[in-house]
């Protein structure tokens, strides 16, 4: 089986990247590394331990030790302001894996490294003081207390934290503008929605200020529209605050609308790792075909992923000369950009015939709106081509210009998408 990566970059130009000069990438250290992570809950856990290194099955352990095997040799990082996904069914491992983080759990073997601190080697009392500054927990369960007030609810940690009265009141007020309860502020749990409630439990966790958010089936408890509504506003949230955030769900779709990478684990093991599309892609095993094989590619495939590289790009400040001849040479346009790279605007050929013995062009009535951004998936793309737009800009968040999304790139998705579902059928057969 091919990488998941080589399997994506099938879609599209090889050298989608080609407009930009490319910068080797500076080593992030990880906010939070995991190694050799292993949990054995049960009166025998040497025993089982043994047995595990032995390459024992996890139901071998069980019948001849009691003992049941909730994690084994779990190993990731997650990057500061990442929102790092971990996914399974019940009882693949990932809520142990969280509880491990912050040491709710306390590991059999393995270490926790939050900012180069290990968590896993604190004494009691350094760990309650690590938590109470290091982690922000938001839980499925809200775990507000029914006779405090929002903001009562929402200052309690910093209250224990021996914050003055005054400080802890401004932060949590702010926190709860954040997380749109403007207004609730005095108002009792009970007079709020379930939606609302898990907002106060999020304002909680911001109110501490703390780098890391670990959320535990956060939003499982909600309606599905609330429930994609806190989805949409978390993403918000995290591009505006940059926190780092481990996310345990059950849910693949869940995953998918919170972006980044996902840790998909069974039987408390990682099975895969990597974005949603590698997942669509390139499946690990049986069990993860399985378990994506519902999701629609163009919810999940980036523009980025599938644009080529723009054909023909020159800057504003080309001579109209230069476009002409590329035009003579058969481009159907041109796409320009200024001196750093940004999009400025793209000529039809008719527009640059016109332009003959004109020495510039004046880019200033031209637009940029017509642009997409290579973060968009496929499916919200899609309403910008009609029978005259044949193919669409895509530039980054800066307005960088990174390619161009045409209509032969989104053929080859459907195409894509058809060979793994009939790959997928033809497994299924066996």
């Amino acid at each position: 089986m091919k990488p998941a990566r080589a399997a994506a970059a099938t879609i599209g130009s090889s050298d989608k990247h080609a407009i930009s000069s490319a910068v080797p990438a500076k080593p992030v250290t990880p906010a939070i590394q995991v190694s050799g992570l292993t949990k054995i809950f049960g009166l025998r856990q040497r025993e089982g331990l043994d047995l595990l290194d032995a390459k024992t099955s996890r139901a071998e352990i069980q019948q001849r030790t009691g003992c049941v095997v909730g994690l084994e040799n779990v190993n990731f990082s997650v990057r500061p302001g990442e929102i790092l996904v971990v996914m399974g069914l019940s009882g693949s491992g990932k809520s142990t894996t969280l509880r491990c983080v912050n040491r709710l759990i306390d590991p059999t073997r393995g270490q926790v490294t939050v900012h180069g601190t290990d968590v896993t080697a604190l004494s009691t009392k350094a760990l309650r003081d690590f938590r109470r500054t290091g982690f922000g927990m938001v839980f499925q369960q809200f775990a507000l207390f029914p006779h405090r007030t929002i903001v009562g609810n929402v200052e309690y940690g910093l209250e224990i934290q021996g914050m003055a009265p005054g400080l802890r009141r401004d932060k949590a007020m702010a926190a709860i503008e954040q997380v749109g309860l403007k207004g609730w502020a005095e108002a009792r749990p009970s007079q709020l929605s379930g939606g609302m409630q898990q907002r106060a439990g999020l304002a909680r966790a911001l109110a501490a200020d703390a780098d890391i958010l670990l959320m535990d089936e956060a939003f499982s408890a909600l309606d599905p529209l609330i429930r994609r509504d806190m989805q949409g506003e978390l993403v918000a949230l995290q591009e505006k605050l940059k926190k780092t955030i481990l996310f345990v769900t059950h849910d693949l779709d869940e995953a998918v609308a919170l972006g980044g990478r996902i840790i998909l684990m069974r039987d408390g093991r990682i099975v895969q790792e990597g974005r949603a599309i590698d997942f669509l892609l390139d499946p690990a095993d049986d069990y993860v075909m399985r378990f994506v094989e519902h999701i629609d590619m163009f919810g999940i495939m980036t523009v980025e992923a599938a644009m080529m590289r723009t054909p023909c790009v020159m800057t504003a400040d080309d001579p109209v000369a230069a476009m002409l001849a590329r035009i003579d040479e058969g481009a159907d346009e041109v796409v320009l950009s200024d001196q750093d790279g940004r999009y400025a605007g793209r000529l039809s050929a008719a527009t640059i015939r016109a332009m003959r013995g004109t020495a510039r062009v004046d880019v200033r009535g031209l637009a940029t709106t017509d642009a997409i951004l290579g973060s968009d998936t496929l499916g919200s793309a899609l309403p910008r081509f009609s029978r005259d737009v044949r193919a669409v800009p895509v530039v980054d968040r800066s307005g960088k210009l990174l390619g161009q999304l045409t209509d032969t790139c989104i053929i080859s998705a459907i195409a894509q998408q058809r060979r793994v579902g009939a790959t997928r059928g033809a497994a299924g057969k066996l």
